[in-house]
């Protein structure tokens, strides 16, 4: 019995990433939502959003190799303690400087955060887990990311209209600060390494090591990483861009139906879709190999073509919201799968000293991977208004042949 439970230093991390994750995700809403009200300014809300994905891109692979050298239980704990003083200082500063200012350099930090904290924790899973409980350890953590991404933003929007930012900036300071006491207490195997060279060669030596490792090494990981990024850009960047605009500008609901709110609902679909994938990878992990995760992705594809249908063909709004619906709803699941497999085998197969700065590598790729793709279904969907159903089937199509991609990796996967 006792081998199918998680240890307790696990579940402290899983608890302080429910804390953290909450805090951060409702900084990220209230803040840029705060940036509108006072300014009025979508342009510039845009602006700001969109560039938000650079420190994390940047981060990401120092994190890696932060955690690969520094015992990750002081990382989170640092981490933690650091977000909580700066959400004080901007409390602090707040009508002293540039509301546009300071807005955008606390989103800055709090991304860049975000990108340096990650790899910590996922490369602390295989240290506090058996190798066998690693995907649903993985499960674990992608439904405390898909809830806090839920509530964070739907609590922190409630608490904001309520009260204002000045609340809902208090709360988060509470919550850094008790995520970084509790962290305190958790125990993650760490070995000293001992420097060689100064820090400059050492971190340029870890880098060329990953690098090599990704690419020539285990070439796989680097073609899984590939896998990962390329459906970021065709799937992912497409659910981001192409729903708000159907939604909100195509679809023609009476106009006693607030079209917003409609839209709010499907991104709660979504939501549920990644706490679905998450679950299911965790119940039935053991069961599950690797080696076809391109099946998860072809899925995904598929399910592109009956939203493009709705498009061409003339129907009510509201069947094509329907089909819209399920069809997001079992694509995020499939993809949550998908990333699940994609990171436990990961974890598994490289080695501990390894492990962070592979990891950093695949969210920073990831991470640019996915605004490029909104950029250019950006422009796309504003040229082929009117025939959004091509988007959909050629994007079925270029899923599809990530997946057949995918299933070329398999043949060079091992069974884990």
């Amino acid at each position: 019995m006792e081998q199918n439970k998680f240890s307790k230093d696990f579940i402290l991390v899983v608890i302080g990433q429910i804390i953290s994750l909450f805090g951060n995700a409702v900084m990220r809403f209230a803040l840029p939502m705060h940036l509108l009200n006072v300014t009025g300014s979508a342009a510039l809300l845009g602006v700001v959003s969109g560039l938000a994905f650079i420190p994390l891109a940047i981060m990401s692979p120092i994190g890696g190799l932060i955690a690969d050298r520094v015992n990750k239980k002081n990382i989170m704990v640092c981490l933690d303690f650091f977000t909580a003083f700066l959400v004080t200082l901007f409390v602090l500063l707040y009508g002293e400087i540039n509301i546009v200012t300071i807005i955008l350099v606390m989103l800055f930090l709090l991304y860049g955060i975000s990108g340096a904290y990650q790899p910590s924790v996922q490369s602390s899973i295989p240290l506090l887990v058996s190798e066998e409980k690693v995907m649903p350890a993985n499960a674990a953590i992608n439904m405390v990311s898909s809830l806090s991404g839920l509530l964070g933003p739907a609590l922190g929007g409630m608490a904001y209209a309520a009260w204002g930012i000045m609340p809902v900036l208090y709360v988060c300071i509470g919550c850094f600060i008790f995520s970084a006491v509790m962290e305190i207490f958790i125990k993650i195997p760490f070995a000293k390494r001992e420097r060689n060279a100064s820090l400059f060669h050492e971190a340029k030596a870890d880098l060329i090591e990953s690098i090599h490792y990704i690419s020539k090494e285990r070439s796989e990981i680097g073609k899984l990483t590939l896998c990962c990024a390329c459906i970021n850009i065709s799937l992912s960047a497409l659910m981001i861009i192409g729903l708000p605009v159907i939604v909100m500008q195509v679809l023609e609901f009476p106009s006693s139906q607030d079209a917003s709110q409609m839209y709010g609902f499907i991104e709660a679909i979504l939501a549920m879709g990644g706490l679905a994938g998450g679950l299911y990878a965790g119940i039935f992990g053991s069961k599950m190999d690797i080696r076809g995760f391109w099946k998860m992705l072809l899925a995904a594809g598929i399910l592109l073509i009956p939203i493009g249908i709705v498009l061409l063909i003339d129907c009510s709004a509201y069947t094509a919201y329907a089909v819209m619906a399920v069809s997001g709803l079992i694509i995020m699941a499939c993809a949550t799968i998908f990333t699940i497999q994609a990171m436990s085998y990961i974890q598994i197969t490289t080695p501990a000293q390894l492990i962070g700065k592979v990891i950093a590598w695949i969210i920073a790729l990831s991470t640019c991977a996915q605004p490029i793709g909104q950029v250019l279904y950006g422009f796309t969907f504003e040229k082929l208004a009117g025939h959004l159903w091509i988007i959909f089937f050629v994007s079925a199509a270029v899923t599809a042949l990530i997946a057949v991609f995918g299933k070329k990796i398999c043949a060079q996967l091992k069974s884990v």
